[in-house]
């Protein structure tokens, strides 16, 4: 695994996330990578809908998305 490092964070903006991941029992460092985390999985959703190529026209169905959502989900394994 590779490490992040953030400079010139804001020292309020720093007491602000700090409040929020005490708020929830985390360490500001694992409230950090599921943040992290949670915004690559928005830009795998984002290339998932892309690659799906939805147009006015698309003939995807519900079950079509739900599947498409099922096997990527998959792929990826556990959070």
């Amino acid at each position: 695994m590779v490490a992040l490092q953030i400079r010139d964070v804001p020292d309020d903006v720093r007491d602000t996330l700090a409040a929020r991941a005490d708020a929830q029992g985390q360490s500001l460092q694992a409230f950090l990578l599921a943040l992290v985390n949670r915004e690559a999985g928005f830009a795998r959703n984002a290339a998932l809908l892309a690659d799906l190529s939805w147009t006015s026209g698309s003939t995807a169905t519900a079950v079509d998305v739900v599947t498409a959502l099922d096997e990527s989900r998959s792929e990826r394994g556990p959070a």
